[in-house]
């Protein structure tokens, strides 16, 4: 008998044709659940119920497909929940599973929810009820972050003073982009934000609406500053992470380059640093992600990938598009309930022209 049973909420289409609809990240969730010595994969739900038939024999679990998560919670009684849906289910589904007597880790895909107020409901749910919850912010245990993160602990650039990032979003793609600042900073929440966006054509991943530009700047407890542009504004920060410290920078993935990752000492040129062939996508990063989810389990130590510091990051997020709402700073902690972005589209302050027919989806989750 195995020592962890898994459901999959969210099963989505066929994983080898990705768009902005899906990706069908259950498989690769399930997958990696599989390669990890007592967990079993036994239950999935989708709405669409083809989706979940499909994904059923493809694991071998036809006695146990649901076209909901209620269902399975109550038939199947997993001990691991993967949420795979889009975002604004992402907190009915969570606080559904927390409050289940069986479920014992929630592990969901980013971002965390549509709205502010539902990303902090999920949080306080499964603090109530003792339940671990993660996200799936795997890029965290990719070697390019994780060697950036070991040359920055050493002293190799000094004492950091600012993180940044460039992204084609902040919500979507940037969940991971700033989560990973938040890991350089070791967790570190913010203070405040200072946001302003462009949304000029309609932009959405998954049922939710994403910026077409934005620039942005915080400032973290610690006193270490934060940067980010997307889009268009993405050559200003050049590299898809860069950390300045009082001696010296570190760049991951850099633009103008081919390396993973390299740094730059005081008064030196840049130096290419070995990431064993991975990049910013992997291979392999949801399957340590979920590894180290497995391995929380009633242990005495917490998911690098746990609610607190998801929540971290989340709170930019949205503190950037409020900032652009409010036409000013804002700061925390963020003290409102909803998506700014999805706000001003509905009010009509944002009006998004239809994208155009030939535009193609390019988006990585790997």
């Amino acid at each position: 008998m195995s020592e962890y049973a898994v459901g999959l909420v969210g099963t989505g289409r066929n994983p080898d044709d990705p768009g902005p609809e899906g990706f069908g990240m259950a498989y690769r969730h399930a997958d990696a659940y599989g390669a990890i010595e007592g967990c079993e994969v036994v239950a999935c739900a989708d709405i669409v119920r083809e989706n979940a038939e499909a994904f059923a024999g493809e694991y071998g679990i036809d006695d146990h497909v649901y076209e909901d998560h209620e269902a399975l919670l109550a038939e199947a009684a997993p001990d691991v929940v993967s949420i795979c849906v889009p975002p604004a289910a992402h907190a009915e589904i969570a606080i559904d599973c927390a409050r289940h007597p069986a479920v014992r880790a929630i592990h969901c895909e980013k971002p965390m929810a549509l709205t502010w107020g539902g990303a902090r409901e999920m949080a306080m749910a499964a603090w109530r009820h003792d339940t671990g919850l993660t996200f799936n912010h795997q890029r965290r245990f990719g070697r390019p972050f994780r060697a950036a993160k070991e040359l920055l602990d050493s002293g190799a650039i000094g004492d950091l003073e600012r993180v940044a990032f460039a992204a084609n979003n902040v919500y979507d793609y940037g969940s991971h982009s700033i989560d990973l600042c938040g890991y350089f900073v070791d967790e570190t929440p913010a203070e405040w934000v200072l946001g302003g966006i462009d949304y000029r054509e309609e932009d959405v991943y998954f049922g939710t609406h994403n910026e077409n530009q934005a620039i942005l700047q915080w400032e973290y407890e610690n006193g270490v500053r934060g940067l980010g542009a997307t889009g268009p504004g993405e050559g200003l920060v050049g590299a898809h992470h860069r950390l300045v410290g009082s001696a010296g920078e570190i760049e991951v993935g850099p633009h103008d380059a081919d390396a993973a990752l390299r740094v730059r000492r005081d008064g030196e040129g840049w130096e290419a640093i070995d990431t064993g062939g991975e990049d910013m996508h992997g291979p392999g990063y949801i399957d340590r992600a979920i590894r180290d989810v497995v391995a929380a389990i009633g242990s005495d130590r917490e998911s690098e990938l746990r609610a607190r510091n998801a929540l971290n990051a989340t709170e930019i997020i949205f503190g950037c598009w409020e900032s652009s709402r409010r036409r000013g700073r804002v700061e925390f902690p963020l003290a409102i309930d909803d998506n700014p972005l999805e706000a001003m589209v509905e009010a009509g302050d944002l009006q998004p022209a239809p994208p155009e027919e030939d535009e193609q989806f390019t988006e990585d989750v790997s």
